[in-house]
């Protein structure tokens, strides 16, 4: 066994229903005394309500799914504008990439409180969109300094976008078994995290208004994401970035769609992989664990569902096979992306994305 590892330097708060005052001792911790609160409007009143004890100077709610450069280069001026010293944002992925895409430029502090699964807070990757293209990369200034993880401020997130999100940061788990820079402390952060989510989902659409669920999902999603973090973007990702970049669909849903054929697509070329997350489904196979968690809480489908159109399955090709990695575990050809892509707009059995 011989690999490296680079552990990110970041402090988690995990308690529900103390966000309010997690936020209030790390703004202090970070001398803070102009706070720019980032929230997209359907998180306004809970941003203001959980920053109510620390001195913001502006509330910024131009938030945009997958963070287009027009809306980061707006949320900059609004930061140099009022004089910004500390960043705090609430809310899901696209409002925490909109913190980075400030931190990027200007290095400002980012205290994240994450109200979805998304992940993005415990990262150093940032994304930007612009001309139909999503462009990532990673850089330590975009890392938030804290995560503040408040298992009452998801319970308004409705279930089937919670399922979504849920599968978005099971995306990550599965993706770091096989991903570029993977190592065997990112395939044990991430296995774990396949067995938090696979308790959490089921739960949380058995118990919406339950905390045990949905803190589950948190402790999942913040796995997820450290492995991610370290592992690299695999083909899963890629395939998902070309889509959302190119067709502006909705980010969670199209993870949640594409996931199964991707594993479906891997798996036999990694048996040992396979075997390992199978065992964290509990399941005979891996594909078979993941479909029986995709049933039982009704996961999205067909990316059809969620605007895709159908011209994408050849127009998206090229630059799937651009992006991919060099050392997926299959060789990824035109022909299997067409076949992959043509099943997950579809909705049809993942199955055939694997033989």
């Amino acid at each position: 066994m011989r690999f490296e590892h680079e552990t990110l330097p970041q402090r988690v708060h995990f308690a529900a229903g103390e966000a309010r005052a997690a936020i209030r001792s790390e703004v202090a911790r970070l001398a803070g005394s102009r706070v720019m609160v980032i929230a997209a409007p359907a998180e306004a009143d809970l941003a203001k309500s959980v920053a109510a004890d620390v001195p913001v100077v502006v509330h910024h709610d131009d938030v945009v799914m997958h963070v287009p450069v027009e809306t980061a280069q707006r949320a900059r001026r609004a930061a140099d504008d009022h004089g910004v010293d500390v960043l705090l944002c609430v809310g899901g992925g696209s409002t925490t990439g909109l913190a980075k895409a400030v931190a990027l430029t200007t290095g400002l502090p980012i205290v994240a409180v994450p109200t979805t699964y998304a992940g993005s807070e415990a990262t150093g990757v940032w994304g930007l969109t612009q001309d139909g293209a999503k462009t990532t990369g990673v850089d330590p200034r975009v890392l938030p300094r804290a995560i503040i993880y408040d298992a009452a401020l998801t319970l308004s997130l409705p279930v089937p976008l919670s399922v979504a999100s849920g599968l978005n940061a099971l995306a990550h788990c599965v993706d770091s078994m096989w991903a570029p820079h993977t190592d065997p402390l990112d395939q044990a952060l991430a296995l774990e995290g396949i067995r938090a989510l696979a308790a959490g989902l089921p739960d949380v659409v058995a118990d919406p208004a339950g905390l045990a669920g949905r803190e589950r999902l948190l402790y999942g999603a913040y796995l997820s994401a450290l492995a991610f973090s370290s592992a690299g973007s695999g083909l899963h990702h890629k395939i998902c970035h070309v889509l959302g970049g190119r067709y502006d669909v909705p980010h969670a849903q199209t993870h949640a769609v594409v996931l199964p054929y991707v594993l479906a697509f891997n798996s036999p070329a990694v048996p040992d992989v396979e075997h390992r997350i199978a065992d964290a489904f509990a399941a005979d196979s891996a594909l078979d664990g993941l479909q029986r968690l995709r049933r039982a809480v009704d996961a999205p489908t067909a990316l059809r569902d969620h605007g895709l159109p159908e011209y994408a399955v050849e127009d998206a090709v090229p630059a799937i096979l651009e992006a991919a990695p060099a050392d997926n575990p299959r060789p990824v050809t035109g022909a299997a992306v067409r076949r992959l892509l043509r099943a997950a707009w579809e909705g049809s059995d993942p199955a055939v994305t694997g033989k």
